[in-house]
């Protein structure tokens, strides 16, 4: 039918004679049409031939349909897949993740889900059901008619998704009423109907005959996309004007008129009328929305603008020809005798302003640049409908950012509890859980499990949970993340104020213990044991309590630089101390045999020599340290759940264990010195009371090695600063609390005749 009326409009004149005008007078210049794509693809089949151009304004062409294909066409909607396009975003906007699915059961509606489905899938949205809507019936096919709607209407009820997706026709929607007499006929079960319907462009809720009469409130706040129009100037005013009574009369006005208002207009060839005659006092501004709407549809305004694209580069080729008529390198025919052909160049990239100012511009695809607007469906008790443009599909804007919508003034059916309605097939996993894929479901179904201990989820529906940074450990819901706090051992904390009381305790008492030494420096007891050394082995013992303070306070690089290598040689020239007076004892009491060499080395300069090199070498230790590998401040993340433990990190293990170790040489070396002469005859012999200090000594420094390696942060500076001060405490107390006993408390033993006292 369509390739028989496309002949006939081109060729027909008094006969139809095939590709042959009988009548010079009949040049189509342009078309415009058809209603549908498919019709408007066979008119361009025959048109093609002709080069005359086609200006198609119906349903949206699907993408195959190629400029290059059909070279005479000229597209005043968007394409389909724009419309996919924006059907995702609407999606990905409210969060509608599972959704029904209606199509119209015909070619079109299996090209839409053909391309519909694998989109959906790739932007996380599943179909809850899909379900093709017939076109027509024929009685022999009433049983399975009767049985596909059951099967509808359970899907219908039984679905979780709020949103379906419609993709048809106008006869669509008359299905779409007939199941809500199904479910309940009274339509009492506003419930049921609690839906939002997203209608594509192809639908028009125009409505004919017995359909009127119907109550389309369960369409109430759907969102359908429309192509782009806009009011233009005096269209309404002309609506109201159009009366088939008038002089000048229109058969297709007649058929829309009798239609509309149920009426008969007058025939000459009918004697009598069968229904109320049309009057003129009928106006198209009165019916109800669903039978007529008197604001522009997306449609009349494509046809507009068609019009006035062909009317536009009809001018530009006017212009031309008058401008060029001088020349002859350019013959141009009069515009009676166009052909049409030569209007393709001005078509093609043609920009003008409508008269609803706005911009028409046809791109080098050939294609309109219009877009799509999105409205909202508002309904009425009186059976009449309202069009609420809520946003738009803006084809010039940035990919992915086509879709614009203000949520705010769209009306929701009144059946929703929540707005905007939810459309998923489970409740979202909150914060501090994360999806798991159901078995044998669609990926949109899933069960929401715990995050494992140490891992959080902060947004809705992740796919896994996710560890915190490593200076942040998961709050008790898992929902976040928390900063560590930072620790270290400091003076404010009860630890850090019963070690630093202990050390400036132990300071003041050496202290003392120097000040009485010092006082009683001319004394027996003093003069027998090297005073030189005395003085030293004390003062480096003041040291060694103050080195403790370098422990207890915040690590800095300063105090890490200095913390390990003062106390490494404090601690060096006290045990130097130790043994250079353990020496000197055992060579006294060798140098008082009869012809000794000892002699010779009785005196203050072997104790300083003894000091000084063993002292120097401990120092050369820390000073190559330094030098290569120098202590630093760390933050220890991982030593504690919820702490970052600030330290300083030892730079060189290897040179650490060399301090100590060197220090647990000089210890062993006067401990075994002291034991030997141990049992030295004198009334003043210090070498018992070394030897026991440095025992006690050993065993401090012994078990410092696995409490030291066996914990962590705080707790590992506090087993050193113990070892620290226990150690110095012990030096302090085995060698002279003793002789500040007899100082103090009996001095009538600290007298010359006790030197030479033998039992």
């Amino acid at each position: 039918m369509t390739y028989c009326t496309t002949l006939d409009l081109l060729f027909k004149s008094q006969e139809f004679v095939s590709n042959y005008k009988c009548d010079s007078e009949k040049n189509l210049i342009a078309i415009i049409g058809g209603l549908d794509f498919v019709t408007s693809s066979h008119v361009a089949e025959i048109t093609g031939f002709f080069k005359i151009p086609q200006l198609t304004y119906g349903s949206l062409p699907q993408e195959e349909f190629e400029t290059s294909k059909l070279s005479s066409l000229y597209y005043m909607v968007p394409k389909e897949g724009h419309q996919y396009n924006g059907i995702i975003q609407l999606l990905h906007h409210f969060k509608w993740s599972w959704i029904g699915i209606f199509a119209v059961d015909n070619d079109n509606g299996e090209n839409f889900l053909h391309k519909m489905q694998p989109l959906l899938s790739e932007n996380g949205i599943c179909p809850s059901f899909i379900q093709r809507l017939l076109q027509l019936i024929h009685m022999e096919d009433f049983p399975e008619v009767i049985q596909t709607l059951f099967n509808i209407t359970m899907n219908w009820i039984n679905s979780r998704a709020n949103a379906f997706l419609v993709y048809g026709e106008s006869v669509t929607i008359m299905w779409l009423r007939i199941l809500t007499f199904i479910i309940d006929p009274g339509s009492k079960e506003i419930a049921l109907f609690r839906r939002v319907w997203i209608m594509t462009a192809q639908i028009d809720f125009i409505l004919s005959g017995f359909q009127i009469s119907w109550d389309l409130h369960m369409f109430h706040g759907s969102i359908s996309f429309t192509v782009h129009s806009r009011a233009v100037a005096g269209f309404k005013e002309f609506l109201q004007t159009l009366n088939p009574l008038s002089v000048s009369r229109d058969r297709f006005l007649q058929e829309i008129w009798e239609q509309a208002f149920d009426c008969s207009l007058p025939k000459p060839e009918l004697e009598e009328m069968h229904s109320k005659p049309c009057t003129g006092e009928m106006k198209l501004e009165d019916l109800p929305g669903p039978v007529f709407e008197m604001e522009m549809t997306g449609q009349s305004y494509s046809i507009y603008n068609a019009v006035y694209v062909v009317a536009y580069a009809l001018q530009a080729l006017s212009t031309l020809h008058f401008n060029r008529k001088k020349t002859m390198r350019y013959k141009n025919p009069d515009l009676p005798h166009l052909q049409p052909w030569q209007l393709h160049p001005f078509l093609q990239g043609i920009s003008f302003n409508n008269s609803a100012m706005e911009r028409m511009f046809l791109n080098e695809k050939r294609e309109a640049t219009g877009g799509f607007d999105i409205t909202n469906f508002i309904t009425f008790p009186n059976k009449s409908f309202q069009r609420l443009r809520v946003g738009k599909i803006d084809l010039q804007a940035p990919k992915g950012k086509e879709l614009f919508i203000d949520e705010d003034i769209i009306k929701w059916h009144p059946a929703f509890n929540q707005v905007p309605p939810l459309s998923r097939c489970n409740d979202p996993c909150f914060p501090g859980s994360w999806k798991k894929e159901i078995e044998g479901n669609q990926f949109c179904c899933y069960d929401c499990v715990l995050c494992a201990e140490g891992k959080i989820s902060n947004q809705n529906d992740m796919d896994d949970c996710f560890q915190c940074s490593e200076d942040h450990y998961p709050n008790k819901e898992k929902k976040g993340c928390i900063l560590k706090a930072v620790v270290f051992l400091t003076f404010e904390e009860p630890l850090g104020i019963c070690l630093a009381s202990a050390a400036l305790g132990l300071f003041f008492l050496t202290s003392l213990v120097l000040g009485i030494i010092f006082k009683h420096r001319d004394t027996p007891i003093v003069k027998a044991n090297n005073r030189s050394l005395t003085y030293t082995l004390l003062v480096s013992l003041l040291f060694c309590f103050l080195s403790s303070l370098f422990f207890i306070s915040q690590p800095g690089q300063v105090i890490c630089l200095l913390r390990q290598s003062m106390f490494g040689i404090t601690f060096s020239l006290s045990i130097s101390s130790v043994l250079a007076k353990t020496i000197t004892v055992v060579v006294a009491f060798m140098a008082t045999e009869p012809g000794s060499q000892m002699r010779r080395w009785v005196g203050e300069r072997m104790g300083v020599c003894i000091v000084l090199s063993c002292s120097l070498f401990q120092v050369c230790i820390c000073i190559l340290w330094l030098l290569t590998f120098p202590p630093f401040p760390e933050l220890d993340i991982h030593s504690e759940f919820q702490k970052m433990i600030l330290q300083c990190n030892e730079g060189s293990a290897f040179f650490f264990y060399c301090v100590l170790g060197y220090m647990g040489v000089l210890a062993i070396a006067s401990f075994i010195v002291a034991f030997l002469a141990r049992k030295l005859p004198d009334s003043f012999n210090e070498a018992k009371f070394i030897t026991f200090s440095m025992l006690a000594f050993c065993s401090v420094w012994i078990s410092f090695f696995p409490a030291y390696l066996s914990t962590k942060g705080k707790t590992m500076i506090a087993v050193e600063v113990f070892s620290i001060l226990s150690s110095s405490a012990a030096l302090l107390g085995c060698i002279f609390l003793p002789k500040c006993y007899i100082i103090v408390f009996r001095p009538h033993l600290n007298h010359r005749k006790q030197l030479t006292k033998r039992n």
